[in-house]
């Protein structure tokens, strides 16, 4: 059964039919045995990629694909990756379901249009990293301060390919709550040592991942 009813299949086909302007691919990783969410996650992306040409699915096996996970850096199910020809691929761990299928849709959105809502300051100083920074942003889906969060973090991505962005459905990944203390959402992580809990402006985001990525290499006459 699908997640979504013929109301909202028709608003999201419009919807895309007047955003979408590249094409984009939703990278779907799903495995046979111990993913609950699996086949949910599968059908959203089917929906979504029978709504528009411009969207392209893939669907692949973690444990069977190795090698394609391995390349996009995806290493647990369910997983969905979204790709354009600009920035980062972006990633949703879990089911995008409740608040946070309104930041998957836009994110299709912002990857498609190679562009994203950030200012033109943090623009610039999202280029000058150099450094690999990994955000990893904890949800539910009843959590209504949680899609800014997440669209925030992958707008960073969009912008520079060495900043990786994750969304993590924590009910789904129980274990990582537990790793990463996650007592409220949004949490963002960023390279497993600096945390932000709750919803935080661009420029605090933009100090965080400065601060993660180190002081610039310097510059040799």
């Amino acid at each position: 059964m699908s997640l979504l009813s013929e109301d909202q299949k028709k608003q999201v086909k419009t919807r895309l039919a007047e955003k979408l302007l590249n094409p984009v691919t939703l990278t779907v990783f799903s495995q046979e045995y111990e993913c609950d969410y699996c086949k949910e996650n599968r059908e959203l992306a089917e929906d979504l990629a029978s709504s528009t040409d411009k969207i392209k699915l893939e669907v692949f096996d973690l444990m069977r694909d190795k090698e394609k996970a391995a390349e996009l850096g995806v290493d647990k199910v369910p997983a969905t990756v979204i790709r354009g020809s600009k920035g980062s691929p972006v990633k949703f761990y879990g089911v995008p379901a409740g608040y946070e299928f309104s930041t998957f849709l836009s994110d299709i959105i912002l990857v498609s249009r190679e562009e994203t809502e950030l200012t033109p300051e943090t623009k610039k100083a999202v280029a000058e990293i150099k450094t690999p920074v990994h955000i990893q942003v904890f949800v539910t889906p009843t959590c209504p301060y949680c899609p800014g969060a997440v669209s925030l973090a992958h707008q960073f991505a969009i912008e520079n390919p060495r900043i990786q962005a994750d969304m993590v459905e924590v009910t789904e990944f129980p274990q990582l709550g537990v790793k990463y203390n996650v007592m409220g959402v949004p949490k963002t992580v960023i390279n497993d040592n600096i945390e932000l809990v709750g919803l935080h402006p661009e420029e605090e985001l933009l100090r965080q991942v400065q601060a993660a990525a180190g002081p610039p290499n310097p510059t040799y006459a």
